[in-house]
């Protein structure tokens, strides 16, 4: 079976176009086989994507895990003058963000990159619904990791289920970051980490 952060080229295609309302807007998106949450947008980035502040936010985000593309798409397209970039590992899920990404007209910057391998700039704020499956080893260097590419007082905010570690994952980020909890809906956390 393969992994939405793995490269699986022998799998099957399942291409699917779904619409989806977010924060009063519609949206066209493709999604397929081996990218995370291919039946549409997944309950997770939905409370995540709710949450955020856009009004307060500016300049330069990253979108770190994209998949095929709905945090930094909606970002965007809500704020078409923020610098928005998105990446990440697997290379169907880049094709898709690409094609969504055109679908909902707008200009976004999209990339491959293992974690913050290609990853030269620093963010204001990075974005992520983290892949929890690829362990918590991983996972935390994705999430302290973020430190080093996010300017002074940067933020990184994620969603993460009570139920994978959201209060363990919270309290471990308290050593690096100052953290706020900013929403907790249907067993999903919102974790605000603001770089000291």
């Amino acid at each position: 079976m393969g992994h939405y952060f793995e490269n699986d080229a022998a799998l099957k295609s399942d291409k699917r176009k779904t619409k989806i309302r977010i924060r009063n807007l519609e949206y066209t998106f493709y999604t397929d086989a081996g990218v995370f949450a291919k039946k549409g947008l997944d309950l997770g980035t939905h409370i995540l994507l709710d949450t955020i502040p856009l009004e307060k936010w500016s300049g330069d985000i990253l979108d770190l895990g994209c998949g095929y593309g709905p945090i930094g798409i909606c970002i965007k397209k809500e704020r078409p003058s923020f610098i928005v970039d998105m990446s990440d590992v697997n290379e169907r899920a880049l094709s898709l963000a690409l094609e969504n990404a055109q679908a909902n007209d707008v200009d976004v910057n999209i990339f491959k990159s293992d974690g913050y391998k290609n990853i030269e700039k620093k963010y204001d704020v990075i974005v992520s619904n983290p892949p929890i499956r690829v362990g918590k080893e991983i996972l935390y260097q994705l999430l302290f990791g973020a430190k080093e590419h996010l300017k002074e007082r940067g933020e990184l905010w994620i969603v993460i289920h009570k139920d994978q570690g959201a209060k363990s994952t919270a309290k471990a980020l308290e050593k690096e970051y100052e953290v706020e909890i900013r929403n907790k809906s249907r067993g999903f956390f919102i974790i605000r980490a603001v770089k000291r």
